[in-house]
């Protein structure tokens, strides 16, 4: 099930990814990352936007040492030490797809998981594993389908 956390008071800010990894009872250390159409607030030299694989080590001490909102981006995930070329990068700003009414999968056909970052304003959880969907949800109850969430909503 694809998930979308909008609409809450419990978080800070949202797209908050240590609080997002942290909810989910997930380790950025336990995968590698495709990291895509990316834009932060953190404006350091230490984290480029660039589209760009990161092992998970490197994205679990960015987030653990900075304060960063991910206004848009794609996390797609990886085990570790997987690594392919990627042809066309996963994108969120003007995607349409998450928003048809359908479950959808990760646009890397390969990736074990999404989460995308949505404008600032929401978090979109794709094909997450079960175990996270249930932790997710009990730290956040709002949390509503994705599919049905997006039928009443116009992007």
């Amino acid at each position: 099930m694809n998930l979308i956390l909008e609409r809450t008071d419990r978080v800070s800010f949202y797209t908050d990814m240590r609080v997002v990894f942290d909810a989910a009872g997930l380790r950025a250390s336990a995968f590698d990352w495709y990291l895509s159409d990316v834009e932060t607030n953190y404006y350091g030299t230490d984290f480029p936007n660039d589209d760009r694989w990161i092992p998970g080590t490197e994205l679990e001490r960015f987030l653990t040492t900075h304060t960063v909102q991910f206004i848009w981006a794609v996390f797609s995930a990886f085990p570790v030490g997987y690594r392919r070329d990627i042809t066309e990068a996963p994108y969120v700003d003007d995607n349409p797809r998450y928003w048809q009414g359908v479950e959808v999968s990760p646009q890397l056909s390969d990736a074990l998981f999404e989460i995308v970052c949505w404008d600032s304003s929401a978090t979109l959880l794709i094909g997450l594993p079960d175990d996270a969907v249930r932790r997710f949800t009990s730290a956040y109850p709002e949390t509503r389908g994705l599919a049905a969430a997006s039928q009443n909503r116009h992007i």
